[in-house]
């Protein structure tokens, strides 16, 4: 049952059908998430130490300076003189190019004025959407979110390959991945705020997608070492023939990898070091592609629903739910 205050306010028209419908799937969202844990602990002293980077991350990609965003990785690249990095470096620098320019169609509010004349809204500027029905701002996110996670998980599956690279590939890919996340999500953010009349440039609005990035930055993380454990794996069976006690139990994922094999094949047979080792980049691919296309799918739905919130407690004159109200508070 809705908590939220009866959206009518003044004399003024109230709610829609569909906005409605849309309040109260909101009112219980933020009503779990209260319960859970309040938005102001997305700033815990773990956010707290990524929150320069993060912060830089916001305005270099709000500024849409594709230089400061690769300079990062050109570093890394310097730093590595083992040759059989270069691969990896060149496919990372080409995903940065392709996030920067994600980024600068992105963070473009005429992309999203553009959009709307094409679905028939008559608008001069993207602001004025705020004067619009929700369901109005909610089609021009049409299928967006799919879309995002997919990126999201050919960019991640490519890096997850790329991790593979003995010794030097986990540094400088997880380099390029955390930055390319950071642009997308940073990016995602400032699109949805747009799409509902909201600027990503204004300092307040950049204080939530900082959070954002945040958050983005420490889901990241926890994919580090089962990465590192692969590509530790994938460089231990590298030219082995033979198995060994000592193989099996340095990498647990060989071995894991070595049972589910002889399961799925013919009782009884044997399944050699060579054909493990050509599994494990599977293994990193679909790692990498799952997290990162877990990462962009929450940071569309998390920045939707804030951005609906705020629309709606913005147009009726409503307080904000509890959680947000405390977020906010948290900020200011």
């Amino acid at each position: 049952m809705s908590t939220f205050t009866d959206p009518l306010v003044d004399g003024a028209a109230p709610m829609s059908a569909y906005e409605g419908q849309v309040w109260d799937t909101l009112n219980e969202h933020w009503q779990r998430r209260s319960n859970r844990r309040s938005l102001s602990n997305w700033a815990s002293a773990a956010l707290g130490r990524t929150g320069e980077v993060a912060g830089n991350v916001v305005r270099r990609v709000t500024d849409a300076a594709p230089e400061a965003v690769m300079e990062p990785i050109r570093r890394a690249g310097d730093a590595v003189a083992n040759t059989a990095v270069q691969p990896a470096l060149g496919a990372a620098t080409a995903l940065l190019a392709l996030a920067n320019d994600w980024a600068l169609e992105l963070n473009n509010p005429k992309g999203v004025e553009k959009l709307a004349r094409k679905r028939g809204l008559e608008l001069n500027s993207f602001n004025e959407l705020r004067q619009q029905d929700l369901k109005v701002c909610d089609r021009l996110l049409t299928l967006s979110n799919l879309k995002w996670r997919t990126a999201g998980a050919l960019e991640g599956g490519t890096m997850g390959l790329l991790a593979m690279v003995p010794v030097a590939g986990i540094p400088v890919v997880m380099t390029a991945d955390i930055l390319v996340i950071q642009v997308l999500s940073t990016s995602i953010a400032a699109r949805i705020a747009y799409s509902y009349g909201y600027d990503a440039k204004d300092p307040g609005e950049q204080i939530f997608i900082q959070r954002m990035v945040r958050r983005s930055f420490i889901a990241q993380a926890a994919k580090v070492k089962p990465l590192r454990e692969a590509a530790r794996a994938a460089d231990a069976a590298k030219g082995r023939i033979r198995w060994s006690d000592k193989l099996r139990k340095d990498h647990r994922l060989l071995a894991v990898l070595e049972k589910l094999m002889q399961q799925i094949g013919p009782a009884g047979s044997r399944v050699s070091v060579q054909d493990v080792a050509k599994v494990v980049p599977v293994v990193g691919v679909l790692l990498g592609a799952s997290m990162n296309a877990a990462v962009l799918g929450s940071v569309s739905a998390d920045a939707q629903r804030y951005c609906q919130t705020r629309f709606l407690c913005d147009k009726y004159g409503l307080p904000l739910p509890t959680a947000l109200a405390t977020y906010q508070a948290d900020v200011t």
